[in-house]
């Protein structure tokens, strides 16, 4: 049984590998983009809540709910079905897909914030932070390349499997709220991405540093090192934390700004419809 896990999850090279953006890459993504617009075509033409405005907008507001809760489950599920998949694909279990980058980390707490009360108020700004980071790694999935493996392998559908259907939880989790998405929460959006900040950095100095030779170095939500290699090591440690929350509060800013006027502009147009 392990013989035959192994030979159909572990890395496949030779070949033609994968590339960023290649044919395999490409479809992948147009795959996500096509069915994220379907579900929102789906419910934006779904008429419930007898006919009235009000009952419309719950309604709709309930099918994003669904919509976001299969996804979020589903990623959840992916990621922990992953731990038990390592060993035959990669004859270990892989420290890397501890919960301390972004993706892997936001997963945990978008799940929680949706299943339990007491983390409800930051469904909003984890739905943010993992929209973001997910759909980068999505459309540049870095890690997978350095393995030069074939497209239809068991690490590269896997990762784009877990993090467009992350990104598609984002994209729902948003259409889902309400005023959460008001500019006055940005307090909590800032402090979610400090926090995240925060233990990245305690995973980092966990298993950073005091590692054997020839064990691999971890730069978790990119906090020790720029992935980019354009700031210099000496000063990475002490620049990355701060660069990093001000690049990614940013784009927050950006995304919501952006998905506000899509609002705006859908509610208008319904308006000019009557």
């Amino acid at each position: 049984m392990y013989s035959a896990l192994r030979e159909l999850l572990r890395d496949h090279t030779g070949g033609a590998p994968f590339t960023c953006f290649g044919a395999f890459h490409l479809c992948f993504i147009v795959a996500v983009f096509v069915s994220v617009a379907a579900v929102f075509f789906r419910i934006g033409r779904k008429r419930t809540g007898g006919g009235s405005d009000s009952g419309m907008r719950d309604g709709r507001r309930r099918a994003y709910e669904k919509a976001a809760r299969v996804c979020i489950d589903l990623a959840f599920g992916l990621y922990v079905l992953d731990f038990f998949l390592m060993p035959f694909a990669y004859g270990e279990i892989d420290i890397e897909k501890l919960p301390f980058h972004v993706c892997t980390a936001t997963c945990v707490m978008c799940f929680l914030s949706v299943r339990t009360r007491a983390l409800r108020e930051w469904r909003i700004p984890f739905a943010l932070l993992g929209f973001l980071s997910n759909l980068v790694y999505l459309l540049y999935p870095a890690g997978v390349m350095w393995y030069a493996v074939r497209p239809l392998t068991y690490r590269v559908i896997q990762t784009l499997l877990f993090h467009g259907v992350m990104a598609a939880y984002g994209a729902f989790a948003l259409a889902w709220a309400d005023s959460e998405l008001s500019w006055r929460n940005w307090p909590r959006n800032l402090a979610a991405i400090g926090g995240m900040t925060l233990w990245a950095l305690l995973g980092n100095t966990l298993y950073n540093g005091t590692a054997a030779e020839g064990t691999r170095f971890y730069n978790w939500f990119f906090v020790v090192r720029d992935p980019f290699g354009a700031v210099d090591p000496a000063v990475s440690p002490y620049l990355m934390p701060f660069l990093n929350t001000a690049v990614f509060f940013a784009a927050e800013c950006l995304v919501l700004a952006l998905f506000n006027a899509f609002r705006r502009r859908s509610a208008g147009e319904k308006e000019s419809d009557r």
